[in-house]
């Protein structure tokens, strides 16, 4: 239950709101709990008068006037109060959702390669659902059921205390099996939700992957698998389902039980004369009261349970500090960055691997030049780059741009002037006019005007296009820019998708442009293209390629070769083929392929 602390915050926030809820909680009960009094006042008028046989029909219809009416008033603030504590508790669940999809982002890339998606879904939907509840009904009912019974025993009390006592020898049973019981809840809960996230992330890894699924003809086969972990959850479901109804039936008879008593020992007291059947009657009214906070109670005990577990899971998530981050080294007076970069006595090593992935690497790379990184697969030509966006940090030695060690540059900053395309190309499920201007911050120079994009702004798209070769295919799509593209960008062909990408890190205009094997996929005439308008555009700029192909790296600057993590060739294409070594043998390679395809 102490996860639920961390929800105070969020109260605070809407504190005078709560306040004003927990008010008409007050005066909603004010009018109600004055009822039971009247209805018994109302039935002694009535017994005198066909005692005396001079019943007064006024009397009985003011009465009748005054329990309309109170009703009434108890019926406004009750609608009140659902307006203030439950509308609250929606907010709540909005800030809450938006906080932690903010802090999701700001982990580091190496968090979500060991997190599943589907469990963060998960998170994100159920979990905050589950935490909403508590917010709402768990404050709502609560304060509701303490007044109640605060208010409604104050007049059992004053009524006739001896009969109060009576009725209230069930409740501390009640007060017991909700400790018991709601233990069982919290944990029967939490293991249900463990199991919703792995079936979360089974359905989400089924339907990124539906392609594959079908091309191997394994649909039966995870079909099965599905149903094994549905079947699970289903289990789990049914074991909660098990302890919950123990509990509210529990509810029921404890305090039918007070309901007992009170006929017994009321019945005799009324026999006895101690007591009137008007007054008999309101202790019924009032126990008829209490009958809804006790059931309340037992609902409201399931709510906090299944609230607290589902908001321990998601402060597990909310307390995970990023890897990468500003800190109080970054120099905040950074703005801007001109590209140069350089690489000291590098070493890089992956998290729960003992063997470094990068190790001494030194490059120096002067601002506006091109410097192409090749090797064999597995030699780290990757993580060599990711090390630049900061996507990773280096485990020793430093990281410098502009001459300035990397992680005094505040990381937007850093990240807004470079144009990153990576092996594995992602498009979102939109327009491929808004893949393409994905990158561009939405609040700069006007860009935006009336919800578009000026005029100016397309201009530059058909550019970023033409330069990535993109412009002749869109220009044969039916909506051209406008054309929406299906999820991962499925409707493009791999060529396309990559040239999409490569425009939308053109249209950035960045300081320093990254191509992460971004030209597999494209013919060499096409390639050869898109590098010579690139060399245009990225004029004083700085440019790193990787490639498998020896034909788009030929012409950098300066080319490093990597084996094992290690540089251990460099130089320009003329100097690495004279040397013999792996860069020769990878273009001899290349030289024989194009020769078979001719064959």
């Amino acid at each position: 239950m102490k996860s639920l602390l961390r929800l105070l915050p969020y109260l605070r926030k809407y504190k005078r709101t709560l306040l004003w809820g927990l008010l008409t909680v007050v005066m909603s009960n004010v009018f109600t709990v004055f009822q039971p009094k009247i209805v018994g006042n109302a039935i002694d008028k009535l017994k005198i008068g066909l005692e005396t046989k001079n019943i007064d029909g006024t009397s009985l219809l003011i009465y009748a006037a005054v329990l309309v009416a109170l009703n009434l008033i108890a019926g406004i603030f009750t609608y009140l109060t659902r307006q203030t504590i439950i509308v609250v508790s929606r907010h709540i669940e909005f800030d809450l959702r938006n906080d932690f999809l903010k802090h999701i982002q700001k982990l580091s890339l190496s968090y979500f390669q060991n997190t599943p998606t589907g469990d963060l879904m998960a998170h994100a939907t159920n979990d905050i659902g589950s935490v909403r509840n508590v917010v709402g009904p768990g404050i709502m009912y609560p304060s509701d059921t303490i007044m109640t019974l605060s208010m409604v025993l104050v007049m059992m009390f004053l009524t006739d205390w001896q009969l109060t006592l009576y009725t209230l020898i069930p409740m501390p049973l009640v007060s017991y099996a909700v400790y018991k019981l709601g233990k069982q809840i919290h944990k029967k809960f939490e293991e249900r939700q463990e199991q919703f996230s792995l079936l979360t992330t089974r359905a989400q890894e089924n339907l990124s992957g539906i392609r594959i699924v079908k091309a191997y003809v394994r649909e039966e086969y995870e079909i099965d698998r599905f149903k094994k972990l549905s079947w699970e959850y289903l289990k789990k479901n049914l074991v909660l389902a098990k302890i919950q109804s123990i509990l509210w039936p529990l509810m029921f008879t404890l305090v039918g039980s007070s309901l007992v008593i009170t006929v017994y020992v009321g019945g005799l007291q009324v026999i006895n004369g101690e007591i009137s059947i008007g007054t008999l009657t309101a202790f019924f009214g009032y126990l008829t009261l209490l009958i809804w906070p006790m059931i309340a109670f037992g609902w409201v005990t399931n709510l906090l349970q299944q609230g607290a577990a589902s908001m321990g899971r998601l402060m597990k998530i909310m307390d995970t500090t990023p890897d990468i981050q500003d800190t109080e080294k970054t120099d905040d007076s950074i703005k801007e960055i001109q590209g140069s970069i350089e690489f000291r006595n590098v070493f890089f090593t992956h998290k729960n691997v003992d063997a470094p992935t990068l190790k001494n690497i030194n490059i120096k790379i002067p601002q506006g030049t091109t410097i192409a990184i090749v090797g064999y697969t597995g030699s780290g030509k990757s993580t060599i780059i990711n090390l630049i966006p900061r996507l990773y940090d280096v485990t020793d030695g430093e990281l410098l741009i502009d001459g300035i060690n990397i992680k005094k540059i505040p990381l937007e900053v850093l990240r807004s002037n470079i144009g990153y395309v990576q092996q594995e190309t992602f498009l979102f499920s939109d327009t491929l006019n808004e893949n393409i201007l994905y990158g561009i911050l939405e609040n700069e120079e006007e860009k935006i005007r009336d919800g578009k994009w000026n005029d100016g702004v397309m201009e530059d798209v058909v550019a970023a296009a033409d330069v990535s070769q993109i412009a002749k295919d869109v220009r044969e799509f039916p909506k051209e820019y406008e054309t929406m593209l299906g999820e991962r960008g499925i409707t493009l062909s791999g060529g396309q998708k990559q040239r999409t990408s490569i425009a939308r890190a053109v249209m950035r205009n960045p300081k320093i442009l990254i191509l992460d094997d971004a030209l597999s996929a494209v013919d060499t005439y096409t390639e050869e293209e898109i590098l010579k308008r690139l060399r245009n555009v990225m004029k004083d700029r700085t440019s790193i390629i990787i490639s498998h192909r020896i034909s788009t790296v030929k012409d950098a600057d300066l080319i490093v070769v990597l084996n094992n993590g290690e540089i251990v060739e460099r130089g320009n294409h003329d100097e690495l083929v004279a040397i013999g070594g792996i860069y020769a043998d990878l273009y001899e390679k290349q030289l024989l392929e194009e020769e078979l395809e001719q064959l």
